[in-house]
């Protein structure tokens, strides 16, 4: 008797493509691997025997083979309707059984992993008669009948692992055993295959080139499910300042999206994460950072020589404010997922400083396609406008509104209402349960049928941002204009966070707007609160940093943005060698500019005072790249588009402000107001009344 083999059941109704992926992936398997493989097909009694079939294949195939024994089976003779010969199915260090029934409830006990395949019924029909021809057609109606009746009283497709919907255009056998990966059964089995995959090559061209951002997305973007662009949209300064650490922050901007061998999503709902390999899809449960950790923090690929900026390829989206559950705040459900990155396996990086454009790649079959139509892409939107005159494809785009009616916002709490927790909020700091809250409210509209690449547009022309954001997963849509960075881990481990706290809004008239500056600057109160945030957030850096590292660098700066001033400040430390990338993140998840102080029982007085879920808004956007390098941007001044359940869309905005024993109930509402202006004023909306 052999050690029990790793059983993997790949399962669908007749025609899916079962009996080829299972022999394709059997073939990439046994490059590392011993592998057996055995067919339903030759085991079913008939044409009407697949219940029969389904208890013989658990008898005497399955069970021995679970133990480490060989299989005896007699195969079915299809000619003579008739058991024919005996066989014998020997173990190995991998099984893979296929065919209908191969998942059923029986047999689910004794496998490790299962596999969906599904196509469309058209697609299935034509496949099965292409195979098997003219003695499979007779029958197809009454198989197919069995088929509904086994899937009537067994919910396989409930406990199912991995789904693929196979196209058959030969991406299947890849995509699934890129899902396979992901579980933790067979983690140890699939340690080669991890192991190759993290053996990646980068393909890297620079090309010198000032491309207009937004045309470039369109041409590589537009039709993507899945895409992202950071977006560095306050590049050239417009009104106020422009800091050395302003200028930082602004002089990369990544576009990507889930294409290519390598491209994969990710969606985390409250301790589920679902992944998105190509046709593939697989769910684990489990805590979210902890899945991060396995697939990121670990330097897989050097950057290029020349190239400055931290992103070589990897995961990049957003974190939603829920994932708090994993962090010390308790569980609160949201409506949109807890986290969504995309997986980029190869992406556009301007570099606006040097007036360069990066095309990155890892070494694959597809890479060097994709390299020629990105830089084709690059040199088009690089190429002068045609004709005198002619606008930029996005600086000249108009304001949402011009032509579309414009939304009209609701608020979750009214003015009256959301002053009352201003004062709930002060009576805990007065009984001494916290020193600081950072109270927020949303304010929601139907969408009256806004375009949310136009709106994107029109808010990064109104509000141009540093760590601005635009991010498309599906019919959910993220538009942000944040100008605050949450985290920073770079590749050789420098941890960065800088805090906003303390905002005033422009005005027209410069002498007004330097006196707006001056009276934040000198306000003892926006003041106690940055430094409050300060304190917080060096003791967050301190659980993973080296002793003696962190320090603050800069404290309660005035950084002035197109809309509002606001009062930033710096905080630097060192991450421990061999610290767990992910759990640094975590550490620190979420910011402390949009919880207060302390962070957890603060949370917890948040969760008392305000009426629903944050999602999306007060979490993270970024990348988390294959160098082991991260740089998150706080969910702040963003718009969220996202399906309302009934066929339509909903926008929503999250705003807040941090609430002290100081503050004053009408100013802290007034603040609300101005941090939502350039959001809603690009949209031709304004702050509801009510």
């Amino acid at each position: 008797m052999t050690p029990a083999p790793v059983i993997i059941a790949i399962d669908g109704r007749s025609g899916a493509g079962k009996t080829t992926l299972a022999v394709e992936l059997a073939a990439r398997l046994r490059m590392h691997h011993k592998v057996s493989l055995f067919h339903l097909e030759d085991i079913y009694p008939g044409w009407n025997g697949l219940a029969a079939g389904i208890e013989r294949y658990i008898t005497t195939v399955l069970a021995p083979l679970r133990h480490g024994d060989a299989a005896e089976w007699v195969s079915w003779d299809w000619e003579k309707h008739y058991d024919g010969r005996s066989h014998v199915t020997l173990p190995a260090e991998i099984v893979i059984v296929e065919g209908v029934g191969a998942a059923a409830s029986g047999a689910r006990p004794m496998l490790d992993a299962v596999v969906w395949v599904d196509a469309p019924d058209d697609d299935r029909r034509h496949r099965a008669m292409a195979r098997d021809g003219s003695s499979y057609e007779p029958f197809w109606d009454s198989w197919a009948a069995q088929e509904d009746e086994w899937l009537e009283t067994d919910d396989v497709l409930d406990h199912t692992d991995v789904r693929v919907l196979n196209r058959a255009d030969g991406d299947a056998p890849d995509d699934a055993l890129q899902a396979l990966n992901y579980l933790p059964s067979l983690s140890p089995v699939l340690a080669p295959e991890l192991s190759a995959r993290r053996g990646l090559q980068l393909k890297a061209e620079q090309i010198d080139a000032t491309p207009d951002a937004a045309a470039l997305f369109q041409a590589l973007y537009a039709k993507s499910t899945n895409a992202v662009w950071l977006d560095s949209s306050n590049t050239s300064s417009n009104r106020g300042t422009a800091s050395d650490a302003a200028a930082e922050r602004s002089r990369f901007s990544i576009l990507a999206d889930d294409g290519g061998s390598f491209g994969q999503a990710v969606m985390h709902s409250s301790g589920a994460t679902r992944i998105s390999a190509g046709c593939a899809t697989v769910e684990t449960t489990g805590p979210f950072f902890r899945w991060l950790e396995t697939v990121w923090g670990r330097k897989a690929l050097r950057a290029p020589e020349g190239y400055d900026c931290e992103f070589t390829l990897g995961w990049l989206g957003y974190l939603g404010y829920e994932l708090k559950r994993e962090t010390g705040g308790s569980d609160v459900q949201s409506g949109t997922p807890d986290a969504a990155l995309l997986f980029a396996g190869r992406a556009v990086v301007i570099d606006h400083r040097d007036a360069a454009v990066w095309l990155l790649a890892i070494d694959a079959p597809d890479a060097g396609e994709w390299l020629g139509l990105a830089r084709e892409a690059v040199l088009s939107a690089a190429s002068p406008p045609q004709g005198a005159g002619t606008p930029r494809h996005s600086a000249g785009d108009p304001a949402v509104g011009s032509g579309t009616v414009a939304p009209e916002f609701s608020s979750r709490d009214t003015e009256d209402e959301y002053k009352s927790k201003i004062i709930d909020a002060q009576l805990q700091i007065t009984e001494g349960n916290t020193y600081e809250v950072c109270l927020t409210t949303t304010v929601t509209a139907p969408d009256p049928g806004l375009d949310p690449w136009e709106s994107y547009l029109a808010l990064r022309k109104r509000n141009p941002a540093p760590f601005a954001s635009y991010l498309r997963f599906g019919d959910l849509t993220v538009a942000s204009t944040s100008p605050e960075r949450f985290l920073r881990i770079t590749s050789d481990g420098g941890m960065r966070a800088e805090p906003i706290k303390g905002t005033r809004g422009r005005a027209n008239d410069p002498v007004i707007d330097e006196a707006l500056r001056r009276g934040l600057e000198s306000s003892l109160k926006d003041r106690a609160e940055n430094i409050m945030i300060v304190d917080l957030l060096r003791n967050d850096l301190s659980h993973f940093a080296v002793p003696g590292s962190v320090t603050v660098s800069r404290l309660c700066v005035v950084e002035s943005y197109a809309t509002v001033h606001q009062m930033v400040s710096t905080i630097d430390a060192r991450l421990r060698p061999g610290a767990p990338r992910a759990e640094a993140v975590a550490a620190a998840f979420p910011a402390g500019s949009m919880t207060g102080a302390p962070k957890i029982s603060t949370m917890d007085i948040l969760d008392g005072l305000e009426s629903g879920p944050r999602g999306v808004y007060s979490g993270a956007i970024g990348y988390f790249s294959l160098n082991a390098a991260t740089d998150l941007a706080v969910v702040i001044r963003t718009l969220v588009m996202g399906p309302d359940g009934d066929g339509g869309r909903t926008l929503s905005l999250g705003v807040g402000g941090a609430i002290t024993a100081d503050s004053t109930p009408q100013d802290e509402y007034d603040e609300i107001r101005t941090k939502a202006f350039g959001v809603l004023s690009a949209l031709g909306a304004e702050f509801p009344t009510t």
